[in-house]
């Protein structure tokens, strides 16, 4: 079976137990969605529910953000790790946002990587998510699933990224990432994988990690 014929399969099977997705992160708009997607990282989406809305409640537009203490940030935060540099970047790039962008996010991948504590991954997620534009974004674990599978030799998320653009239609990308994790999570994961049990892995085999 070659990639392409692997790809169409995985995407059948995707469709059939993830129909429909929802974006895991709570959010109202491009700004929180932003904001959100900066704390998710090394931080597990259900953690970063559970400590947005207090900062939202404080403060849910750049023009507010701006104005609040790195600490009082870091405080609500803290739970998601790393909550020094993301309380720094939450606010710098609410700054920018606030006196640069009329506080407004700009919905271009490359000025979205120019914002502190924005890289690729973040904006790809910004961008499919709350602008609804073509973008793949990868994360460690649709990383690790995509090699797994056979869907990609790439030794980084960039290469990754790359060969899942090549082998699924431009049309579906928004959808098969969060299709992709929420699979990982459930049939899929990096431990305790059994593949019996895994729905892609039980049909097409898969590489053993390491």
């Amino acid at each position: 079976m070659n990639k392409k014929d692997k790809a169409l399969l995985i995407q059948k099977i995707l469709d059939k137990y993830f129909p429909v997705v929802e974006v895991p992160l709570q959010h109202k708009d491009p700004y929180t969605l932003l904001v959100a997607v900066l704390l998710s990282a090394q931080c597990t989406d259900e953690r970063v529910n559970k400590v947005t809305p207090e900062l939202f409640n404080l403060a849910d537009n750049p023009h507010q953000m701006k104005n609040i203490p790195v600490e009082k940030i870091q405080s609500i935060i803290r739970p998601c790790g790393l909550s020094a540099n993301k309380a720094k970047n939450i606010q710098t790039l609410s700054k920018i946002l606030s006196e640069e962008y009329n506080g407004v996010v700009p919905s271009d991948m490359e000025l979205l990587e120019l914002l502190p504590g924005v890289g690729h991954k973040t904006a790809s997620v910004v961008m499919c998510q709350a602008f609804n534009f073509p973008a793949f974004p990868v994360d460690t674990h649709i990383h690790r699933l995509a090699w797994r599978w056979g869907l990609t030799s790439g030794k980084n998320v960039v290469l990754t990224e790359k060969d899942l653009k090549k082998l699924f239609p431009e049309k579906d990308w928004n959808k098969l990432h969060l299709q992709i994790i929420y699979f990982g999570r459930k049939y899929c994961p990096a431990r305790g994988h059994i593949i019996e049990a895994c729905p892609i892995c039980s049909l097409i085999g898969r590489k053993k990690m390491g």
